[in-house]
Order: structure tokens, then C-alpha cells, then sequence
């Protein structure tokens, strides 16, 4: 299932490429991708990996970019 996040705060295309290298690290999600341009985060997991999976990419974001947040939409 594709899932689709606000990400705020990022400050430059370098820091999202650099933020999207290291999420596509975490195991059990799928094509992680972030627009720079349109503030977007989309990945994919299965549905009973979701807050597991918010949980991963929050603790990496929060290493990475400590001032940037993520909001479903």
C-alpha cells in the first residue's frame, strides 16, 4: 500500500536526497521517494507494517533533518 506524507522543514534537494538514501534503507518499505519541490514523502509497506514503519522513518528523519516533520495526507 503507498502512503503519502507532507514532509516540512527540509531545507534543500541535497538534504532530501541525502534523507531519501537513508530511508530506503529500513527494511520493510518499499520505493521511498522524496519531491523536494512539492514537500512530499510517498513509500510503501504493507498495511500492518504502517506504524512500524512511521515509527522507522520518524527515528531516522529525526537523526538526518532533526527539524524536519512529516504529516499524512
Amino acid at each position: 500500500m503507498q502512503y503519502k506524507f507532507k514532509i516540512n522543514g527540509l531545507d534543500c534537494a541535497n538534504c532530501a536526497n541525502e534523507l531519501e538514501s537513508a530511508l530506503q534503507k529500513i527494511d520493510f518499505i518499499d520505493n521511498v521517494s522524496i519531491s523536494f519541490m512539492i514537500q512530499r514523502l510517498t513509500f510503501e509497506c504493507a498495511k500492518e507494517n504502517k506504524s512500524l514503519a512511521l515509527k522507522q522513518i520518524k527515528k531516522v528523519i529525526k537523526k538526518e533533518e532533526p527539524d524536519v516533520t512529516i504529516e499524512e495526507i
